[in-house]
């Protein structure tokens, strides 16, 4: 059995057409052949005189027939080519918009998938806000309590190898734990300025915590991070009183790479895609080539819509999803978007 694609049909009707039109062209070569004869019997008739006369009747209703079947041919040739046409525009149509639905879908799966990915983030900085170490730091900030807090946060860190590193920061912005101080030198370091520290201290319960979008950090070396915070309380009360903030920062570039390059192009399509995660004002927070993370910007108008494609100027187009989400983690406002030339 023949292969049922879009493309294998609009294949099929341009063989369609190409034989058709050269069947019009015998019939018009037979016709030609009709007339010739036509108009040889014709010439005979006259030569005949009288006795041709009834000759020639028949041989000006052959020419009349051979007129109407070039007519008849020409139209064939004009309607058949016009048909075929419009039914192959039809089916390249068809297979553009299936193939922008099916990149459509894969953006969203890729956006999908960092969702779920950072709702967990999103969990475990809540649950760990609430361990009882991080909350006697938190509330004394004495010295021992600090080291068994980071020596707990350790422990956490070799276990969930998705982290670069994870602070206690007390009410002035002060860092006094860390998972890492091995590798990190923060302890002791203000982050009072920083958004997402500030963000943390005005939640209202343990149940909140804040995202922040994807960044730079230079107190991790200039590591790519999300960070994640919400602030402890005290006795790990749900609404108990802010003593601190806890920030995990999950290591984002090689689990954001490994989304963008996982998704499922065809070997042709990888040859003529981008796939991309944007942040809500269109930066490139992850590259399936590498290029363009935090510095490039991808104009595109979603016209109030959570997914689409749009065809870009000079060919091709772009494909995007918008953040679903996941549980009680709302997103940032990100899309996943396949570029395609």
């Amino acid at each position: 059995m023949s292969e049922l694609t879009i493309e294998a049909i609009s294949r099929k009707s341009e063989a369609a057409r190409d034989v058709a039109i050269g069947k019009v062209g015998q019939i018009r070569a037979i016709n030609r052949r009709m007339r010739i004869l036509a108009l040889n019997a014709l010439i005979e008739a006259a030569r005949a005189g009288d006795a041709g006369r009834g000759f020639a009747v028949v041989s000006q209703e052959v020419r009349g027939i051979s007129d109407e079947v070039e007519a008849l041919s020409q139209a064939l040739e004009t309607e058949v080519a016009s048909e075929i046409e419009a039914l192959s525009a039809m089916a390249s149509a068809m297979a553009r918009s299936a193939e922008g639905q099916r990149l459509v879908d894969l953006a969203l799966n890729a956006i999908e998938i960092i969702d779920r990915n950072l709702y967990e983030r999103t969990c475990d900085v809540r649950w760990w806000a609430t361990d009882a170490a991080v909350v006697a730091a938190a509330a004394s900030a004495g010295a021992a309590e600090c080291r068994h807090a980071g020596a707990r946060l350790g422990v956490v860190l070799r276990a969930y190898t998705v982290y670069l590193d994870i602070w206690l920061v007390d009410l002035d912005g002060t860092v006094i734990a860390s998972g890492r101080p091995e590798r990190h030198d923060v302890v002791g370091r203000s982050v009072a300025e920083a958004d997402w520290f500030r963000a943390a201290r005005r939640l209202a319960t343990g149940d909140d915590f804040h995202a922040e979008d994807i960044r730079d950090e230079p107190l991790l070396g200039g590591a790519r991070v999300a960070t994640y915070a919400t602030a402890v309380r005290a006795d790990g009360a749900v609404r108990g009183a802010a003593t601190g903030v806890l920030a995990v920062h999950f290591d984002w570039e090689p689990q954001a790479h490994t989304v963008v390059t996982g998704v499922r192009l065809t070997e042709d399509e990888k040859a003529r895609a981008r796939v991309l995660l944007v942040d809500a004002g269109h930066r490139v927070i992850a590259a399936s080539d590498g290029h363009g993370i935090l510095t490039e910007r991808i104009a595109f108008d979603a016209a109030g819509r959570a997914a689409g494609v749009i065809e870009r100027p000079g060919g091709g187009f772009l494909a995007f999803s918008a953040t679903p989400g996941y549980e009680t983690y709302a997103g940032l406002g990100w899309y996943g978007v396949i570029l395609l030339s």
